[in-house]
């Protein structure tokens, strides 16, 4: 078959298959367009999924007779003075957008430019382009797009049902609006009540209103504010508290130079700046925003222009990493105990109903003969069946605490400790609530800061065992510990090969104590199966340091004496990130005595 030149509307339709992959895609690019227009408000309507009908309208510059004209043609964009593709400072620059839409839909456009004496209409078919026609418009723009791919029938049975391609609609603007809290939204259609976003005041109180009416009041609650600048490059915006994750990584919400990213960079650098806060299967959800110089990055690297490409992609992260952790640390006590409620709803008051088919008569308080006087049965009134219910076993608390704690320990922020309950929890009062702290997940964070500390500063320091205790694993995990024998030293963990099968360990890191040395490697090994060749140093010492932590920290069970209650509150409010433990769950709650004087009805 010889060669040949496509015809024109084969070459749109190809072209189109690379920009309007779904009707997601035509949403995106028109409501990219408004905003690069100037628009302070955009409006966007769809029926049937946006197969049936997409309808954007906008208040922004519009467009002159001679533009319009012009703007349906393949490559025609105002979007770039010149030919340089690397200082880009709006969303579109390829002018691929309506021309691509109109080659597989019924495309109509309706503008009106300040210099116009009214607006101007455009209409496109298959590819066919109308004459320009006279149209009443105030303002903006409008654009209809109608029966999405009917010039290529083949596309259709790819798309998804109604709901689902409206849920993607919704997710692209939702992108853009966090994006823009400047400009007013409104989303409607027939498969969704109206939502409207309205315009925030500027700053950092106005994106984080436009987050919270996004995200929802749970991530307003518990947002930390981050910002970090260096050479050049500013990243800024919310981070969640660790207390709010999410099974994947769908909530977190990244911006480059306004233009919403999916970059695998940036989203490496925020699981890197989470990795002491969270578990390994839970994700945090976050909105940075990256603004940097247009020639240090390129936008041009995606047909849908959803991935970027930076020059100094080091700085960007390592920029990210500190934002996020300073941040973090910042407000390290934050936890989800008294951020979100849960805790206090915990306490809430609940009451069965009373069965429909009861009888009083069968009550065990029911008499069954002549009341005698009180004095006969006084001494037998609490063995009857009606106070069985009172019956509640003994304590399980240790009850030993200062009958008034020190003034000034009930000023500190995690109070003086009161008692230990279930051999697990501590009870600490506070001047204004309480606290209850788990005392295994709280040492546990303390242990693993120290550690991360001593080998910053020094290394950690080792106690060598008197005699080497000799572990015995299967081979293959004898040989995935002693293949990171030199990152275990590093950590005081000195071990070496005991024939096969067998590991000698002969020095073990002094913070944590007599370690039950058989259960740690276990553990260390199961974690290396994990890891990827590719997983920095950095991140897998970290690994070995919480494994380390949770083997070397006070148990659940193990009573403690008033002292060392609160030598451990104090320890934890001494800890940087001492809200959670290293696998992410909280390690106190709070109570205010508000919130517990509501309980009883008290306010």
């Amino acid at each position: 078959m010889p060669v040949r030149q496509l015809p024109v509307e084969v070459v749109n339709r190809i072209a189109a298959g690379e920009v309007v992959e779904r009707p997601a895609s035509v949403v995106k690019e028109l409501v990219e367009n408004a905003i690069d227009a100037g628009a302070s408000r955009i409006d966007v309507f769809t029926d049937g999924g946006g197969r049936r009908r997409i309808g954007i309208t906008d208040d922004g510059g519009g467009m002159t007779r001679a533009d319009l004209a012009l703007s349906v043609d393949r490559h025609a964009t105002s979007k770039l003075d010149d030919e340089d593709l690397l200082r880009i400072r709006t969303l579109g620059f390829r002018g691929e957008a309506l021309p691509s839409i109109g080659a597989v839909a019924r495309l109509n456009i309706v503008t009106r430019h300040a210099s116009e004496p009214h607006a101007w209409s455009l209409s496109v078919e298959a590819g066919v382009k109308s004459a320009v026609m006279p149209a009443a418009l105030g303002q903006g723009t409008r654009v209809e797009v109608g029966d999405l791919f009917y010039a290529t029938p083949a596309r259709l049975k790819f798309l998804k049902t109604d709901r689902t391609e409206a849920e993607a609609i919704r997710e692209v603007v939702r992108r853009l609006a966090m994006a823009r809290p400047d400009i007013a939204f409104t989303l409607a259609g027939e498969e969704r009540a109206p939502v409207t976003w309205a315009a925030a005041l500027p700053g950092a109180p106005g994106r984080l209103t436009r987050l919270g009416d996004i995200l929802g009041a749970d991530f307003r609650g518990s947002a930390i504010e981050v910002r970090a600048e260096r050479d050049g490059v500013a990243v800024e915006g919310f981070a969640a508290a660790p207390s709010l994750t999410r099974a994947n990584a769908l909530g977190q919400y990244l911006f480059v130079n306004g233009r919403p990213v999916r970059d695998k960079l940036i989203l490496g650098a925020v699981r890197a700046a989470y990795a002491d806060y969270l578990p390994r299967d839970r994700h945090p959800v976050v909105a940075l925003f990256v603004t940097l110089p247009p020639q240090e990055v390129d936008a041009n690297v995606h047909p849908a222009k959803t991935e970027v490409r930076f020059r100094n992609a080091g700085l960007v992260r390592a920029l990210i990493v500190h934002a996020l952790k300073e941040g973090l640390a910042r407000e390290g006590r934050r936890t989800a105990a008294n951020t979100d409620g849960a805790a206090l709803s915990a306490f809430r008051p609940s009451f069965a109903p009373r069965p429909t088919n009861w009888d009083w008569r069968r009550s065990p308080a029911y008499p069954v003969r002549p009341m005698p006087s009180f004095d006969a049965v006084a001494a037998s009134a609490l063995a009857e069946p009606g106070q069985a219910a009172f019956d509640v076993g003994a304590p399980t608390a240790d009850v030993r605490f200062e009958a008034q704690p020190a003034a000034d320990l009930l000023d500190r922020p995690l109070g003086a400790a009161r008692t230990q309950i279930h051999e697990t929890y501590i009870v600490s009062q506070t001047r204004d609530g309480l606290m209850v702290v788990d005392q295994h997940a709280a040492h546990e964070r303390i242990v693993y800061e120290k550690l991360k500390a001593s080998l910053a500063k020094n290394g950690v320091q080792r106690q060598i065992l008197l005699i080497p205790e000799v572990v015995e694993l299967d081979e293959s995990t004898v040989e995935k510990l002693l293949d990171r024998a030199e990152e275990l030293a590093s950590y005081g963990l000195a071990i070496e090969s005991f024939g096969p099968g067998a590991v000698a360990v002969r020095e073990t890191p002094s913070l944590l104590g007599r370690a039950n040395a058989a259960g740690l490697l276990r553990d260390l090994a199961e974690h290396m199966a994990e890891w990827d060749e590719a997983l920095p140093l950095e991140r897998r010492l970290m690994h070995v340091a919480a494994t380390m932590a949770c083997h070397g920290s006070v148990r659940a069970g193990r009573r403690l004496k008033p002292e060392e209650m609160n030598a451990l509150l104090r320890e934890m409010e001494d800890t940087p990130n001492s809200g959670q433990c290293n696998h992410g769950r909280p390690t106190y709650v709070e109570l205010k005595l508000s919130d517990i004087e509501k309980l009883f009805g008290r306010r």
